[in-house]
């Protein structure tokens, strides 16, 4: 029988404006206590972000970025030194920045293709790398997006390039790990044919992470369905993505969805 334990990555975003938490924490001390209850709750790695990427949003000056995650970062090391922390970053300067502050993760929710530095900032480091796919940026990425191929055939090509391009850098297949980018410049029938065809990604020879918390397309269009109310749904999506080869999955409520995550992990161990 095959152990396999799905790694759960908190959200803590030290942002004003994200789209499910932003301004829940306002500072570092707010931070940390999120972080221990999420620690406590099951929590693998906490992933700090300081710049909103919710449809719309506008980038945030480096500093002002910096000002925010690494406080916050060296806090966390300092206080949970056994913890994985993860900076959530499209920018090299605070990819590197945050890496020396005790970063093992750098999350580039562009994939690599909004830095031309972000590449070999990685490469000068032995963080591991989350490589998301999205289409356009925050601002506009909502604006029609268009996959001429197909969504699921566009996704694993542009996969495909930019792993070729990490491998060239002399990064290891071993410090990959890709995200679909759910709601990152797509539809939601964009969403729902990538989490139907997500195994088809592990042809890449990559981990999976699946980031579907709370987000607007597991309603199904419905408005009424509150951001705070979209926990059941995203167990849904969580149970689904996992038995369909994610092997991370990036969530708000540890608390919540930690004892779902462990039941399907049991399920498809089981004999």
């Amino acid at each position: 029988m095959t152990s396999r334990r799905t790694q759960i990555m908190a959200i803590l975003n030290v942002t004003p404006d994200s789209f499910s938490d932003g301004g829940t924490l306002r500072n570092v001390d707010a931070a940390l206590f999120a972080a221990e209850a999420a620690l406590q709750a099951g929590a693998d790695i906490l992933d700090i972000g300081g710049e909103s990427t919710r449809p719309g949003a506008l980038e945030v000056p480096v500093e002002l970025e910096l000002a925010r995650v690494i406080p916050v970062i060296k806090k966390l090391q300092a206080e949970f030194p056994e913890a994985t922390l993860s900076v959530d970053t499209r920018k090299a300067k605070v990819a590197a920045e945050a890496v020396q502050a005790g970063a093992a993760i750098i999350n580039d929710v562009s994939g690599l293709q909004f830095d031309p530095e972000m590449l070999p900032t990685v490469a000068r480091t032995e963080a591991e790398l989350v490589i998301m796919h999205s289409q356009g940026l925050p601002e506009n990425m909502q604006n029609a997006p268009h996959y001429p191929n197909g969504v699921v055939e566009d996704v694993l090509a542009f996969f495909s390039r930019q792993i070729e391009q990490v491998r060239a850098a002399g990064i290891a297949r071993e410090r990959l790990i890709i995200d679909p980018g759910f709601g990152f410049g797509k539809t939601l029938q964009h969403n729902l044919s990538l989490m139907k065809h997500l195994n088809r990604f592990k042809v890449l020879g990559c981990p999976i992470l699946v980031g579907t918390s709370r987000k607007s397309f597991l309603t199904l269009g419905q408005k009424d369905i509150g951001v705070l109310e979209r926990e059941p749904l995203t167990a849904a999506s969580l149970t689904f993505a996992i038995a369909h080869g994610a092997t991370y999955v990036r969530i708000h409520d540890v608390k919540t969805q930690a004892p779902v995550i462990r039941l399907i992990d049991a399920l498809l161990q089981a004999e």
